[in-house]
C-alpha cells in the first residue's frame, strides 16, 4: 500500500489526521482543519515529551494537556486513542458527536477520561492551564523536599487564533507570566484561519511580541506542517527555560493535505466531503479505509502505556521514599489528593448569638475563611483587586508569587474573567486544592462565562462575592446588582447562597467546602445585619427553613433572603401585634431547598397557607414558583440609585411599613 512508503512519523501523523477527517465526516459535524494542521505538533509532543499513563488517567504526577481549541477536539480524541487509553475506543470515534458517545462535541472533563478540562469557548482552555501551572508550582513548593521531588509535572496547551483574540486569554497569560509559571508551555497553532476568513481581516497584532510583554519566552517554528525537529527543539528549549511560562508559535496550514480547502475557512468548521476525503487520501498517500490506523503507528504510539507504567511505577517508588522521610507531609498530601477533608474541620465554624456585634456578611466571611484556613490547608485563594473589600485574605498566608509559591493568597489583578477561569484549573488539577476567588457581586457578569464553566466542569469553585444589593450605597446603579443574584440562579449546578447573618455564612462556607463537583457562589453584604436568633447552619444546607414562627398554621409567611430577613423578622413583629400569626422562612439558596423532599419543603411552605410576600433586594423574577399566585413580592424590577446605602434601600420599599403595608394587602 502507499502507506507503505511513508516514515513511521508520517504514518502516526496521518493516523491522527485521517481518524478526525473519517469521524467529522460520519458525523456531519465538526472541525476537521485543526486537527488536520495541528497533527505534526501534538504528535511531536505526546510522543516524544508528555508524561502520562494511559491506563491510569489520574496518575497524579501525569503532566497535563490542555487543547484549549476544543473545537479541533477530534485532534484529542484521535491521541486518546492511538496512545491506548481506555475511555476512548475506535467506536467512541465512529460515534463522534453522537448521543452518549464519550466523544462530545468539544472536550469534557466530565465525559472523557484523559481530557483534564472543558474547553470550547476560546480561551478558557488556555486561562485554565494557567490555573493548572499555579496548582502544580503551590503543590511542589508546599510538599518538595530537597532530597526527595513528588510534584514535578508540566502544562501543555495547544491554543488558537480565536483563544488570542478572546481576552481571557489575555488576562490570565498576563498573570501567568508575572508569576514566572516556567513548567506551563503553550503551542500557539498559528495558522491565520477563523470562521470568518483569513484573520487578517480583524487580527493583525503580533502576539509573539504580545507574549514577551507578558513576560513569557517565546519561540516561533516557521514550519509546523512537515518540520518536526524544529518543533521538538523548541519544546526542548521551552522545557528548559524554568522562570517563565513559554509559548512556542507554530504555522500551520489548517486542513493541510487537502487540496481544494486547506489554508481556507471552508476546512474549519465543516466535513471535507466525500470527493475531497478522496481527494486527500490520494494527496497524503493513505489508501487505507475509514478509522483504519496502520499496525504499526498504532503500535508506536501505544508504547506510551508501557512508557507510563514505568513512569508511575517510579512516582510511586519516590512517594514510598517520601512516606518513610516525612511521614507526615505523605499524610497529607494522599489526605488531599483523596479529596478527604481534614478531620474535625467543621468545627472551625464560627457560630453566632444575637448577642454579638452585628457585623456585614463581608465580614462574618473574613472570620469564616480565616478561622478555616488553618484547619483546611487546601483552601487557596484571592481577590480581583478588592482584597480590602472582600476582605479574603488568609491571615496565616503571605502572597503567592514567583518564587513564593507556598503561599496560599492569590492575587488576580483586576482580572474577574481570568481570575474565575484560573480557579477553574485550580479545582480540576484533581490534587484536592480547593480554590476561592472573591469580586463584588455585580463583576460576576465579566466572569460569567467562567462561572457557567466551573458549573458544567464539576468544578467546585468557591465564589466569594460581596456588595450584595442597592443596599452599597452611593458607588450608584453601576455597581448594584439588582438582576445579578436572578441571572445566577438560571445556571445549572451552580449553588447560590445569600446569608442573612453570621451563623448563616458559617453554613454558607460549610456547604461551599463540601461540595467539590459543584461550584458555590455566595453573596454577601456591605451593611451591617443582626445576628437571628433562629438562624443556624443546618438550616442553610436546607436552603429555606423557619427562623421565627408563630404557634398553629400561620395566616402569612414572609420568605427572605440575605440582609431582608432581619426585615422580615422585624415586620412579622409587628403584623402579630394585630393578631396576624406569621412565621418567617429564611431562603439563603433556592437551589438548596429545591433539592430537599417533598415533605420538608412541605413543612416550611405548606400549600394551604398561600398568602406568601417574599422580600428580596433584587428583581422579582422568579419568585412566583414560591409566593404561588395569591403571593407578592417586594423587589427592584429597576436600576438602583446613588444615596447612602439605608436611604435607597427605604426609598425602594425595604421598612418595616412596607412590607407589613404589602403584607396586609395580601391579606385583605
Amino acid at each position: 500500500m502507499a502507506v507503505a512508503t511513508q516514515s513511521l512519523e508520517e504514518l502516526c501523523i496521518n493516523s491522527i489526521r485521517f481518524l478526525a477527517i473519517d469521524a467529522v465526516e460520519k458525523a456531519k459535524s465538526g472541525h476537521p482543519g485543526l486537527p488536520m494542521g495541528a497533527a505534526p505538533m501534538a504528535y511531536v509532543l505526546w510522543d516524544k515529551f508528555m508524561r502520562f499513563n494511559p491506563k491510569n488517567p489520574y496518575w497524579f504526577n501525569r503532566d497535563r494537556f490542555v487543547l484549549s481549541a476544543g473545537h479541533g477536539c477530534m485532534l484529542q480524541y484521535a491521541l486518546l486513542y492511538l496512545t491506548g487509553y481506555d475511555s476512548v475506543t475506535l467506536d467512541d470515534l465512529k460515534q463522534f458527536r453522537q448521543w452518549g458517545a464519550r466523544t462530545p462535541g468539544h472536550p469534557e472533563n466530565f465525559e472523557t477520561p484523559g481530557v483534564e478540562v472543558t474547553t470550547g469557548p476560546l480561551g478558557q482552555g488556555i486561562a485554565n492551564a494557567v490555573g493548572l501551572a499555579m496548582a502544580e508550582a503551590h503543590l511542589a513548593a508546599k510538599f518538595n523536599k530537597p532530597d526527595c521531588t513528588l510534584v514535578d509535572h508540566y502544562t501543555y496547551v495547544i491554543l488558537g487564533d480565536g483563544c488570542n483574540m478572546e481576552g481571557v486569554s489575555g488576562e490570565a497569560c498576563s498573570l501567568g507570566g508575572h508569576l514566572g509559571l516556567g513548567k506551563l508551555i503553550a503551542l500557539y497553532d498559528d495558522n491565520h484561519i477563523s470562521i470568518d476568513g483569513s484573520t487578517d481581516i480583524s487580527f493583525t497584532e503580533d502576539v509573539s511580541k504580545r507574549f514577551e510583554a507578558y513576560g513569557w519566552h517565546v519561540q516561533h517554528v516557521e514550519n509546523g506542517n512537515t518540520d518536526l525537529d524544529a518543533i521538538a527543539k523548541a519544546i526542548e528549549a521551552a522545557k528548559a527555560v524554568t522562570d517563565r511560562p513559554s509559548m512556542i508559535k507554530v504555522t500551520t496550514t489548517i486542513g493541510y493535505g487537502s487540496p481544494n480547502k486547506q489554508n481556507t475557512a471552508g476546512v474549519h468548521g465543516a466535513a471535507l466531503g466525500g470527493d475531497e476525503i478522496k481527494l486527500t487520501r490520494e494527496n497524503l498517500g493513505w489508501s487505507l479505509g475509514d478509522f483504519e490506523v496502520p499496525e504499526d503507528a498504532l503500535s508506536h504510539m501505544r508504547k506510551a502505556i508501557e512508557r507510563g507504567a514505568s513512569l508511575e511505577a517510579e512516582w510511586e517508588e519516590t512517594l514510598a521514599t517520601y512516606r518513610t522521610k516525612y511521614a507526615a507531609e505523605a499524610a497529607e498530601f494522599e489526605r488531599m489528593l483523596s479529596g478527604t477533608l481534614p478531620e474535625g474541620w467543621a468545627d472551625a465554624l464560627p457560630t453566632y448569638t444575637p448577642e454579638d456585634k452585628a457585623l456585614a456578611t463581608r465580614k462574618n466571611s473574613e472570620v469564616t475563611l480565616n478561622a478555616l484556613a488553618p484547619a483546611i490547608p487546601e483552601l487557596i485563594g484571592g481577590s480581583a483587586d478588592l482584597t480590602h473589600s472582600n476582605l479574603t485574605e488568609l491571615k496565616i498566608s503571605g502572597s503567592f508569587q514567583k518564587g513564593a509559591y507556598e503561599n496560599r493568597n492569590l492575587r488576580f489583578g483586576v482580572r474577574e474573567h481570568g481570575m474565575g477561569a484560573i480557579c477553574n484549573g485550580i479545582a480540576l488539577h484533581n490534587s484536592g486544592l480547593i480554590p476561592y476567588c472573591a469580586t463584588f457581586l455585580v463583576f460576576a457578569d465579566y466572569m460569567r462565562a467562567a462561572i457557567r464553566l466551573s458549573a458544567l466542569s464539576q468544578a467546585g469553585v468557591i465564589y466569594v462575592m460581596t456588595h450584595d444589593s442597592i443596599g452599597l450605597g452611593e458607588d450608584g446603579p453601576t455597581h448594584q446588582p439588582v438582576e445579578t443574584i436572578a441571572s445566577l440562579r438560571a445556571i445549572p449546578n451552580l449553588i447560590v447562597i445569600r446569608p442573612a447573618d453570621g451563623t448563616e455564612t458559617s453554613g454558607a462556607y460549610k456547604i461551599a467546602v463540601e461540595h467539590r463537583k459543584t461550584p458555590t457562589l455566595m453573596a454577601f453584604s456591605r451593611q451591617n445585619l443582626p445576628n437571628l436568633p433562629g438562624s443556624s447552619i443546618e438550616g442553610v444546607a436546607k436552603g429555606a427553613y423557619i427562623v421565627d414562627d408563630c404557634d398553629g398554621t400561620p395566616d402569612l409567611i414572609l420568605i427572605g433572603t440575605g440582609s431582608e430577613v432581619s426585615l422580615c423578622v422585624d415586620a412579622a413583629k409587628e403584623l402579630r401585634t394585630a393578631g396576624t400569626k406569621v412565621r418567617v422562612v429564611s431562603m439563603p439558596s433556592w437551589e438548596l431547598f429545591d433539592a430537599q423532599d417533598a415533605a420538608y419543603q412541605e413543612s416550611v411552605l405548606p400549600k394551604a397557607v398561600t398568602k406568601r410576600l417574599a422580600v428580596e433586594a433584587g428583581i422579582t423574577m422568579g419568585w412566583c414558583r414560591y409566593v404561588g399566585a395569591e403571593g407578592d413580592v417586594v423587589g427592584v424590577d429597576r436600576f438602583g440609585a446613588s444615596a447612602p446605602g439605608g436611604l435607597v434601600m427605604e426609598k425602594f420599599g425595604f421598612t418595616v411599613e412596607n412590607v407589613v403595608s404589602k403584607a396586609k394587602a395580601l391579606l385583605g
